[in-house]
């Protein structure tokens, strides 16, 4: 149903709505809510509050991300005073937590100012996160919150507590809702439809699960704002490969060390090495400790034209790294470079390097090298020659991207990925992620991503040639690098890397378990000399989010900038 619209330029009308919430609250610092809010129960330390939210232009209300309201009413707690509190503030309602991906809060905070003058900073949250609808209810009437002396939170700690909305409460807040300033009914029915909507859908986008309604992208939609990145503008360098391919590289001249060339995963670009949704990238921390960096797009890069033909790790190994190596060493004069690689660009390298590549001195490996060790989802779908059977139907590629469903085969995809199994803690309603899940598995932990990421998702991830699926699925079948005929043309020259190598994996990789790193470092090690090898699990981490993850500047690329330097020319 079509809904009339509010313009902001015109009197927006205004609303306000009650709520009730009870609990308990304790004195101490030294308590956690939970702690606090039993200290409270037993000492029958109750706390109360009865507060209207207001808004004069609802409008801008619900655009602001803020989504600030007024806060007016009264507070009773006999610990602080024997009789009720005036209480003014702020409530800001359902506001995305910048660094968490899929968390939302519900904020209080207000001052409480007794008869007597006493004055008192109330300070209080509701977490809302993603996920099954049995949260629901829990997490949106339950409330944690500080007591300060005086009038902010710079004052002396009071107490804590934890605060609740009982069923009867909730129905008579339901009730309250109040348009103001509304013209006519017409627009003051059209005022509270537009909360509704918001209110809502917000909550059905959290906690819908599987079946909450997708947030497609709109292709009209205007470019977000980039931030300047702390680096160098890049060299922008494109170049053929021996069978006539073009590739690039994007070189950010950070100082002598290197030169370092970064290689990606597939289906994705060098943009996750250089993307501007978090605040330190690769390419930003190896430039600021002096390193030459050289962004790799190889044929598999989203960014380049070539990603729309079909190739294997095979093609990627022959061709692209002679290519890009050479590429580099001649431009700077180098004997060798180093290389980080991730995912599908590791794999393709280490075939490349058992094939024969040269000038290479050293590397740092992220997350699979030469053997492939997966989880039962991705062991099942390689199992039943998924990407086979796609080939058959006649898809020649997966795609990430998601802007509507026109067509059976979006149709068909679209159930397919609503169906594939995600763990409890890693529900969410953007489209491209699940995408990115049915195509990959589960490739980040959500918690690490922020939210700026999550939702540029789609910028980062795109197409898959069907050949390149078909290859990595054999290789899972049989556990270890293979040609995409299955032929054995790498591991018997295992001899050939030989060089210092740094393995680094996500431990909750759900992708390439952290085994798989593992086999390949012990095998050289017991082959080339323990001293040449090292393997780093990084805690918490998963597949792509040890590049893209919001703290991955503290967690994970020391150990990447660590081996560089401690193999620099």
């Amino acid at each position: 149903m079509n809904r009339p619209s509010l313009s902001p330029e015109a009197s927006s009308p205004g609303l306000k709505f009650s709520e009730t919430m009870r609990g308990y609250f304790s004195e101490g610092t030294e308590n956690d809510f939970e702690t606090a809010a039993e200290a409270g129960r037993r000492k029958n330390s109750q706390f109360r509050f009865s507060l209207t939210m207001v808004t004069d232009n609802l409008e801008s209300a619900l655009s602001d991300p803020a989504h600030s309201f007024r806060i007016l009413g009264t507070a009773s707690a006999t610990t602080l005073s024997p009789e009720p509190l005036a209480v003014s503030g702020e409530f800001n309602l359902f506001t995305r937590d910048p660094a968490r991906t899929g968390v939302r809060h519900m904020t209080y905070r207000m001052k409480m100012i007794s008869e007597d003058g006493h004055a008192y900073y109330f300070d209080g949250f509701k977490t809302i996160r993603e996920g099954p609808p049995d949260k629901l209810w829990p997490e949106t009437t339950t409330l944690y919150f500080t007591v300060y002396h005086g009038q902010s939170t710079s004052g002396a700690v009071l107490g804590k507590g934890i605060l609740r909305t009982s069923a009867g409460d909730f129905l008579k807040q339901l009730t309250t809702l109040q348009v103001t300033g509304a013209p006519g009914n017409a627009q003051g029915l059209a005022a509270a439809a537009k909360f509704g909507d918001f209110f809502a859908g917000t909550l059905w986008d959290t906690y819908g699960g599987i079946v909450a309604r997708p947030r497609y992208l709109k292709a009209d939609a205007p470019p977000r704002k980039k931030r300047p990145l702390n680096a160098p503008a890049p060299e922008t360098h494109f170049f053929n490969t021996a069978d006539d391919v073009q590739l690039r590289l994007l070189r950010y001249r950070g100082g002598r060390k290197g030169p370092v060339i970064l290689s990606h995963g597939i289906g994705v670009s060098s943009l996750i090495f250089r993307t501007d949704t978090i605040a330190t990238n690769l390419v930003e921390f190896l430039v600021a400790r002096g390193f030459d960096v050289w962004a790799l797009d190889y044929r598999g890069s989203i960014e380049l034209a070539s990603s729309s033909l079909q190739f294997t790790a095979d093609d990627v190994a022959r061709f692209d790294y002679p290519a890009a190596v050479s590429e580099v060493r001649e431009m700077t004069g180098a004997r060798s470079v180093q290389m980080v690689v991730h995912c599908f660009g590791s794999v393709s390298f280490f075939m490349s390097m058992l094939k024969g590549l040269e000038g290479v001195r050293s590397a740092v490996s992220s997350q699979v090298a030469t053997h492939l060790v997966t989880a039962p989802m991705t062991q099942i779908k390689c199992g039943l020659y998924i990407p086979e059977f796609l080939s058959l139907l006649g898809v020649e590629s997966l795609n990430a991207y998601v802007n509507d469903q026109t067509g059976w085969e979006g149709r068909l995809y679209e159930t397919a990925l609503r169906l594939y199994p995600v763990p409890p803690d890693q529900h969410c309603t953007n489209p491209v992620c699940h995408r990115i899940t049915f195509m990959y598995s589960q490739v980040f932990e959500h918690q690490e991503l922020n939210a700026a990421t999550h939702d540029a998702l789609y910028e980062m991830f795109g197409f898959t040639n069907i050949h390149a699926f078909e290859h990595l699925a054999r290789m899972v079948r049989v556990g270890h690098i293979v040609t995409a005929s299955g032929a054995e043309d790498y591991l018997p020259h295992l001899k050939r890397l030989a060089i210092p190598i740094a393995f680094i994996h996500g431990g909750k990789n759900r992708c390439f378990l952290p085994e798989s790193t593992e086999i390949t470092c012990n095998m050289l090690r017991e082959l080339n000399g323990k001293a040449l090898y090292t393997w780093q699990v990084i805690p918490h981490y998963g597949h792509a989010d040890s590049i893209l993850g919001r703290s991955a500047a503290r967690d994970v690329y020391p150990y990447i900038a660590r081996h560089l330097e401690e193999t620099a020319d």
